[in-house]
């Protein structure tokens, strides 16, 4: 499933009015309705939900779209029943889906019997590989974090130091510099942390490229044993792939969010001194005081905080691709499909679509 952003507007339209339009945000929207809704609603409950998923988009292209509210109006009123249609499809589908993949899977387990042995290896030989990749990589991923964490460490120390000398100055002198000082230290705060996103993000592009690779091989393994029933084998595999897909994704969420986490432990540093800065001269020492005592103390347990949260990512990861082999293995024995499966292949069916929609839609002619 791709992340990028399809640019949605050909012709281009007068400049200062591109906008970008996320079609997985788009879909992630559909697909929730979709799923919140599930199978047994009423009418009542469908017209609501519509309702809903109509406030959603609307809300979701506005904020996408503030520069050309005409396009976005336009794109809302063609997107809308765009979205109904597509979901109610997704409920048709669903149940199809399930029991194609029900009925597949039944079929490839008994021409693979055979061959169960030597499937049984070649998924064992795949989870062997892919663990021997996975653990250079959850250690360069740990070091990386580790380096950054440092890094950041080393850069914001001497602002600690900086605050402690300021006190032996006389009190309108430090107060008229600390505003400025504070708004230094959120730059450096805010620059800081976008140079560990910088730094960590290429992680889950890599992994994106081991989890291609991994289903390229188990393909090439399992081919030979399934030349009768290649269709089936290779649903599984998108569902293997959308899975393993999901999971980089998430990883690379994660990685995000420890790093804006981290920011939002470090930034009320900054903000307490610009509140300290705009009470008067007389009280001002005595709470900079306690402040300049525990700024390395703070600094040093956020960084620490997210560098134990960040660093075994990479160990999480590699066990679920691992778990995903293992129940691909389990299925291929048992010919029962999971719940997931055929999910999995709408909700990349839906992801699709949207971005197909997206990129053919052009603005109003003016």
């Amino acid at each position: 499933r791709g992340n990028g952003t399809v640019r949605a507007l050909t012709p281009a339209p007068p400049a200062g009015s591109r906008a970008d339009v996320n079609p997985d945000e788009v879909a992630s929207v559909i697909w929730k309705y979709f799923t919140e809704l599930g199978g047994n609603a009423k009418d009542t409950a469908e017209q609501l939900h519509q309702s809903e998923l109509s406030k959603q988009l609307n809300t979701l292209l506005k904020s996408n779209l503030q520069s050309v509210s005409a396009y976005a109006e336009d794109l809302q009123q063609r997107l809308e029943p765009f979205a109904a249609e597509l979901q109610a499809r997704l409920a048709q589908d669903s149940q199809r889906l399930k029991e194609q993949i029900q009925r597949e899977l039944q079929e490839l387990q008994a021409k693979l019997a055979p061959y169960a042995d030597q499937v049984h290896q070649q998924i064992g030989t795949n989870i062997r590989q892919l663990q021997a990749r996975m653990g250079p990589y959850a250690e360069e991923l740990r070091s990386q974090v580790d380096r950054s964490a440092g890094e950041l460490r080393q850069a914001l120390e001497p602002y600690a130091a900086e605050l402690r000398e300021r006190l032996a100055d006389n009190a309108e002198s430090v107060q008229a510099s600390l505003s400025p000082y504070a708004e230094r230290l959120q730059r450096q705060i805010d620059g800081g942390v976008e140079s560990v996103k910088q730094r960590l993000s290429p992680a889950a592009d890599e992994l994106k490229a081991q989890v291609e690779r991994s289903v390229a091989e188990l393909r090439r393994g399992l081919s030979p044993y399934a030349q009768e029933v290649r269709d089936g084998l290779e649903r599984q595999l998108q569902s293997l792939s959308a899975q393993m897909e999901r999971a980089a994704e998430e990883l690379r969420a994660r990685l995000a969010a420890s790093s804006e986490e981290l920011r939002a432990q470090l930034s009320p540093l900054a903000r307490e001194l610009r509140e300290a800065a705009s009470g008067d001269a007389e009280s001002l020492r005595q709470r900079l005081q306690p402040l300049a005592q525990q700024l390395e103390q703070r600094l040093g347990q956020s960084l620490e905080t997210f560098r134990q949260q960040a660093a075994p990512f990479g160990e999480t990861f590699g066990q679920q691709l691992v778990q995903r082999l293992e129940e691909m293995r389990g299925k291929l024995d048992s010919g029962a499909a999971g719940v997931e499966d055929h999910l999995e292949l709408l909700e990349k069916e839906v992801r699709d679509k949207v971005a197909a929609f997206l990129s053919t839609a052009a603005p109003p002619q003016n």
